[in-house]
């Protein structure tokens, strides 16, 4: 008699699962041997993909402004205008004022970037290399005579700004000069990366209008991909992940740039009025580093005041002076109002998230360590929480300061006992 193969469901379970394996494991070894020609292509279809992701950039950093002129100002001005039409109420023609205004806003302030603070930096940075030997002559006269008293010390800081002069001379003539000389003999390709950064710009413009525009259905149709991949209960956890993260880095880029952009025009107006040499170049220094955290000061100050110091030392102990109340008054009364509660972290885990970002990922590791550890810490923080809940346990902080141990039985902390109890 014959006899039919029984299909059972345990070791046809095993079988799919052990061909997954091995074919997971096939490409995993396949993708290590071809890792140089996948990150080839990888880069590639970046490259090709770089409008779009220019766009979904300016969208995602315009649209708290969108929303916020479409709510407060063309929203009810739209509202007014329909007020006694039947077809419309005017939401089309609000998001459009409010999309354009934006845009409008944004180009200006590239615009302004480009061609009025850009030629006056090269103008600062110019000089400063043209005139450096004699600002090193100008800092050590300056140097000897306060030292007079000293002769050891003094005869050292003459032979240290020597050897910066020296230094600085051998530097403009093999490094600086030959790098002109090569920019220039390459205007060709400058002109091509002008024209591609250019191309991306104003494509990722368009595709950023396209994406404000309708952004409500963009947002609808990837919620239907996400509930037809997920149960609803994974896809309710997901997109509570992503509204928080959203949150977190809207919160803390926007915020710390409108915060940078003030302290830069504060920096500005008081060095301008205190006739600071340089004062566009040292407040740009000062505005730009400040969007990075903790560090930012610090990196934006030590080279602005080496500028000044240059020119002269006294005006240099002015602006040590300014930048540290300056920084004082950002970091109590500015940065708070402004950032509120978008860090969420004490300054240790701060320190750490811009030390591990700037290791790995340079300067973008260090702009965006913050907020994405900040993701990270939280995700963590709500599964020990979750864990911690499940299992009848204390889950709040606080239970488990001065902790020595929780009751098999009862599931309670006990505190620990001092030598005097």
């Amino acid at each position: 008699m014959r006899r039919h193969f029984r299909w059972d469901k345990k070791y046809l379970h095993w079988g799919v699962t052990a061909f997954c394996v091995i074919a997971c494991a096939i490409l995993f070894y396949m993708a290590l041997n071809y890792i140089g020609l996948v990150g080839k292509a990888l880069r590639s279809l970046v490259k090709i993909l770089s409008p779009f992701i220019w766009g979904l950039v300016i969208s995602y950093l315009l649209n708290p402004l969108v929303k916020t002129l479409e709510k407060k100002v063309f929203g009810p001005f739209s509202g007014r205008i329909f007020a006694k039409s039947r077809r419309t109420n005017g939401a089309g023609l609000a998001r459009g004022l409010s999309v354009l205004f934006s845009e409008i806003f944004m180009l200006a302030i590239v615009t302004g970037l480009f061609f009025l603070i850009i030629p006056q930096l090269y103008s600062s940075i110019e000089t400063i290399i043209v005139n450096s030997p004699v600002y090193i002559d100008t800092l050590t006269n300056w140097a000897t005579r306060m030292l007079t008293n000293y002769p050891e010390l003094r005869s050292y800081v003459t032979q240290l700004l020597g050897d910066v002069n020296k230094d600085l001379m051998s530097w403009l003539q093999t490094t600086v000069l030959p790098g002109l000389g090569s920019l220039l003999s390459n205007v060709g390709t400058g002109v091509k990366y002008v024209l591609t950064g250019v191309y991306n710009l104003v494509i990722g413009i368009i595709v950023s209008v396209y994406i404000l525009s309708d952004s409500e259905t963009f947002a609808a149709n990837a919620k239907r991909i996400l509930y037809s991949l997920l149960t609803p209960e994974a896809a309710k956890k997901l997109l509570e992940g992503l509204d928080f993260t959203d949150r977190t880095f809207v919160g803390f880029l926007n915020g710390k740039l409108l915060d940078s952009a003030i302290i830069g025009l504060i920096c500005y107006i008081v060095c301008a009025i205190l006739n600071m040499p340089y004062a566009l170049l040292v407040s740009v220094m000062v505005g730009v580093t400040n969007i990075i955290p903790f560090f930012g000061p610090f990196i934006g100050a030590v080279p602005s005041a080496i500028v000044i110091l240059m020119v002269s030392p006294v005006k240099c102990l002015i602006f040590i002076i300014f930048v540290i109340i300056l920084q004082q008054v950002d970091g109590n009364i500015i940065g708070p109002k402004i950032l509120g509660s978008s860090v969420g972290i004490n300054g240790f885990w701060v320190m750490f998230s811009i030390i591990l970002g700037a290791g790995l990922f340079s300067f973008w590791g260090m702009l965006l360590g913050v907020p994405v550890f900040v993701v990270i810490y939280t995700a963590i923080n709500n599964a020990i929480d979750r864990k911690l809940r499940r299992s009848d346990l204390p889950h709040r902080t606080d239970d488990y300061k001065n902790l020595e141990y929780i009751d098999p039985v009862s599931l309670q902390p006990v505190p620990h006992r001092t030598e005097e109890e």
